[in-house]
């Protein structure tokens, strides 16, 4: 996707994957909109490390970059 083009290229200054040079996609959600998005984000963040890892290995066990497979998505 363009977005995350951009972000790989750093053109968001300000961004989390900007400060913290995040440049890999291990885990994503697909929602059916932006509110839904945007609550299913904050109730992963309180989420434990431990939990987030357990998220991820159910989708990603490899913790492959996810980028190449959403290429054909667009």
């Amino acid at each position: 996707s363009s977005r995350i083009q951009e972000h790989k290229e750093g053109i968001y200054k300000e961004s989390f994957t900007h400060r913290y040079n995040l440049h890999f996609l291990i885990y994503f959600e697909f929602s059916p909109s932006i509110e839904e998005a945007i609550e299913r984000e904050k109730q992963i963040k309180k989420f434990s490390r431990k939990k987030k890892e357990l998220l991820i290995n159910t989708i990603n066990p490899l913790w492959n970059d996810l980028t190449v497979d959403l290429e054909y998505i667009d």
